[in-house]
């Protein structure tokens, strides 16, 4: 696997690169090409899901990369009608073929849609897909404490990482606590809170006294406080861009002045207690 960036282990012994490329509004010819300039640049983790409705795109690129299948990571998501323990296995086998691989790396529950409360069977038939082999590592997205905690009641078996929206404006602190005492990964998505923080006068100033972007400052913020992120971006110049912060580096002061950026409304995407979208 590429050596250009920092490694994170995940509780089941698996490793995941800590930066990846996120693929969410990436539709259409952009794709492969945004999958290739990603693996160009020093990517190896490409992040994509059913709901998203490029899986055969990201697959294409993936195709095309030149760099062997097992020197990538690739995630994909179960959606939100599919929680039944048959229909989420059948759904795995369709995004394997949609993508052209034989396994996903990390295969993730998009939403817990606690109203259908399927989450548990969801799980279980993760559970099952592991021990198969065509989802080498398994973990959820956007689940809340109650709903790790079922998992780990009913079934022992912890998710290796939840993947959530998180940025300084909306930081999550009890949810990352919780990841911590049970050793799940956080991953954020929405990492730079859809651009609504890079004009943040913190943000700004950070990244005026470290000639850095601000876009740079958020994701090495994430970087240094042990999370996964994925950016989004179908630009080669800003994926690269993205990819260039292992030289940067924020000092406590900056960390801190980061941290008071946290807002009780800084939520931006959909509260997982109420969201129940099931077509896609």
């Amino acid at each position: 696997m590429s050596s250009n960036q920092p490694y994170l282990t995940f509780h089941d012994g698996r490793r995941i690169p800590q930066l990846g490329l996120g693929t969410w509004q990436v539709t259409g010819e952009h794709t492969a090409p945004a999958v290739r300039a990603a693996v160009q640049a020093g990517y190896r983790a490409i992040d994509t899901a059913y709901i998203y409705h490029n899986e055969t795109e990201v697959g294409q690129g993936i195709a095309e990369c030149g760099i062997p299948r097992e020197d990538l990571f690739v995630t994909t998501k179960l959606w939100n009608n599919r929680h039944d323990r048959e229909s989420a296995k059948a759904a795995l086998q369709e995004s394997l073929d949609r993508l052209q691989l034989d396994y996903v790396d990390l295969y993730l529950i998009h939403w817990p849609i606690p109203k259908e409360n399927r989450y548990l069977e969801a799980w279980e038939a993760l559970i099952q897909l592991h021990d198969e082999g065509r989802a080498k590592s398994i973990g959820v997205c956007n689940f809340q404490v109650e709903h790790l905690q079922k998992l780990l009641d009913k079934t022992g078996v912890l998710p290796v990482v939840n993947q959530i929206e998180l940025h300084p404006y909306f930081q999550q602190t009890e949810l990352q606590a919780y990841h911590a005492d049970h050793e799940i990964l956080t991953e954020a998505w929405s990492p730079l809170g859809q651009g609504q923080v890079l004009q943040d006068p913190v943000i700004q100033s950070i990244a005026h006294e470290l000639q850095a972007t601000p876009a740079q400052v958020i994701l090495r913020w994430h970087i240094q406080m042990g999370r996964i992120v994925i950016p989004k971006s179908t630009h080669a110049e800003r994926i690269q861009e993205n990819f260039n912060l292992w030289n940067l580096y924020l000092d406590d002061a900056a960390m801190a002045r980061i941290a008071t950026l946290d807002r009780n409304d800084g939520r931006i995407g959909p509260d997982p207690d109420r969201f129940h979208l099931m077509e896609g």
